[in-house]
């Protein structure tokens, strides 16, 4: 128990450094997350016990990991075991564990996926894309442009946009995804046309 109450101490701390090093006020974290400047003073302060509520809630406003806030020991494995799952009819592969903030998926998208001419989306943030194999077509407001292996697309999601794979074969590409204003520093320009 000693232990325990030892691991739950010092998250106070630990809480009050991390929010100090990024500037935050305890107001500006209490309307990210929702919860009480009181509840975030006592919580740094060490005079209330962390719920796993909270925990959760804190480590996704810092972007940190769990671990990180309850001073985990580290495991001595790097590797992030990912669980992929299907959306859309595509399979996604999450390469980060990092809760909230910019996030790295592989993601699998079938032959003549959508089976349709799909409708432009516009949503908050910013993504990067990679193709690792095969073709993808994006839409970008009236730009259509088809992306081969070692292409790299970045464009702000609020721009109407699609992307499709018109195949032969099924195409891969790594994506990173952030929320808006995370943008990935890495320009890509259009391919000189050699004639």
């Amino acid at each position: 128990m000693d232990d325990l109450d030892d691991v739950l101490h010092a998250v106070g701390p630990r809480l009050r450094s991390l929010r100090q090093s990024r500037s935050v006020t305890l107001a500006q974290l209490s309307t990210t997350t929702g919860i009480s400047v009181s509840t975030l003073s006592r919580l740094e302060a060490g005079q209330r016990r962390p719920t796993l509520e909270l925990l959760l809630s804190l480590a996704r406003a810092h972007q940190v990991p769990l671990d990180e806030l309850v001073g985990a020991p580290a495991t001595g494995d790097p590797r992030v075991h990912p669980r992929p799952f299907q959306r859309h009819g595509m399979t996604f592969i999450p390469l980060t564990r990092r809760p909230g903030g910019l996030q790295a998926y592989k993601m699998v998208v079938p032959v003549n996926w959508p089976s349709h001419e799909p409708e432009l989306q516009v949503h908050e943030g910013y993504e990067w894309m990679y193709i690792l194999s095969g073709r993808l077509r994006l839409r970008l407001n009236d730009k259509d442009v088809l992306l081969t292996a070692g292409e790299v697309a970045e464009f702000d999601t609020r721009v109407p946009h699609f992307f499709a794979n018109p195949g032969p074969g099924v195409a891969e590409m790594l994506s990173l995804f952030g929320p808006q204003g995370e943008r990935v520093h890495v320009r890509a320009r259009p391919r000189e046309d050699p004639r």
